[in-house]
């Protein structure tokens, strides 16, 4: 079996030959090049010849199956040295944005600038941000999906991402984490108007996503059991997800939540979702949840992708310490269904590479489905 064949068959329900393994290295790869550090050997490389010669498969993150593009709305950008500000004008009023660059990031492979000013700053701020998106106009492009998909071949299966569900969009794009409580406390009526535009959009998205080629779907994010705690979660998520996911299953595809922050409090609603799998799915020692826990409580219901927190390739954590928690690792997901191996969220800049390798050995060496480790 190739890592498509593997993927396909843990999608479908069935047993691979062994679990895949296919971590995130982009972080570390862009980080490496602009450092000048890529390994003596894969100095010129790309990202992909980089995995084949690891033997790991490709997250295939780059498919897409629509384009957006802004009608009646002026755009104006401005570079302020290491910020830029982004001025939208409409009939109806304008807002702005402001992301800020940070070079140590930068230096990090994390190369998107912060966005430290959001859409919404105030009530007058609703309808100018409503009028946007109503006025974004959603195109599908499946002959570019389907030609990164056949570009991707048999190193894995396409990864696409629909973005953020409405109310997680007011949370981290339109209002930010630091003000958004405050405006569903002072303004719920406004949050609520606004949410409903919001969905109105993201069933133009579910419809072009489920007349597409794509089969497996990213759609929900950072799901937190701080910041989304359960009764927020079943308010204002599950009733959104629940239906879509029914859709999905019908089409025959598959449907995954960003699971890279602290879910400990929220596996019963990510299964009460829908959700078929969890990507990116962190673990102890970066929150407190065990593999072995999530395990136990998801089952087969809801594909694991993930299990090895970034933090175990990276100092201080000793050799030995790496390789006892590998040893658990497989125990823990033993005999092998329901999952695929990888890093969360990313293999970072100090992630040491020849722990990779020794990940692609052990899986080599223990990962043959059935998963039957010596006593």
């Amino acid at each position: 079996m190739n890592d498509r064949e593997r993927l396909l068959a843990i999608m479908a329900g069935k047993s691979p030959d062994r679990i895949p393994w296919i971590p995130r290295l982009a972080i570390w790869y862009e980080a490496q090049v602009r450092r000048g550090t890529l390994p003596g050997k894969y100095r010129g490389w790309s990202l992909r010849q980089i995995e084949h010669d690891l033997g790991v498969g490709t997250p295939a993150r780059e498919g897409r199956i629509y384009r957006s593009e802004l009608r009646d709305v002026e755009v104006e950008r401005q570079e302020r040295g290491d910020e830029m500000l982004t001025r939208y004008v409409t009939p109806v009023g304008e807002v702005s944005t402001l992301h800020r660059g940070s070079e140590m990031l930068e230096r990090g492979g994390i190369t998107d600038r912060r966005e430290v000013e959001h859409m919404i700053k105030g009530p007058e701020d609703y309808p100018v941000v409503e009028y946007i998106v109503q006025h974004t106009e959603l195109t599908p492009t499946y002959e570019e999906y389907l030609a990164y998909e056949a570009e991707i071949g048999g190193d894995g299966v396409p990864l696409v991402s629909i973005g953020a569900s409405p109310i997680y969009r007011i949370m981290r794009e339109l209002i930010g984490y630091n003000d958004v409580f405050y405006h569903i406390y002072d303004h719920p009526d406004l949050v609520d108007h606004l949410l409903g535009v919001l969905e109105e959009q993201a069933q133009v998205v579910q419809q072009i996503t489920l007349d597409s080629p794509a089969r497996l779907v990213l759609h929900g994010e950072h799901f937190d059991s701080r910041m989304t705690p359960p009764p927020f979660f079943r308010k204002y998520m599950l009733p959104y997800f629940q239906p879509f996911a029914r859709r999905m299953h019908e089409r025959g595809k598959t449907l995954a939540c960003h699971a890279d922050a602290d879910t400990s409090l929220l596996l019963e609603l990510i299964i009460e979702s829908g959700f078929d799998m969890a990507e990116c799915f962190v673990t102890a020692p970066m929150v407190p949840l065990t593999l072995a826990r999530a395990r136990a409580r998801l089952g087969d219901k809801v594909i694991i992708w993930g299990g090895i927190p970034s933090v175990m390739l990276c100092d201080p954590v000793t050799d030995g310490e790496f390789e006892a928690y590998m040893l658990d690792l497989f125990r823990a997901i033993a005999p092998g269904d329901a999952f695929i191996l990888g890093v969360a969220d990313n293999v970072m800049a100090e992630g040491k590479l020849e722990r990779v390798e020794r990940v692609t050995e052990m899986v080599a060496e223990y990962g043959t489905c059935p998963i039957r480790l010596p006593e």
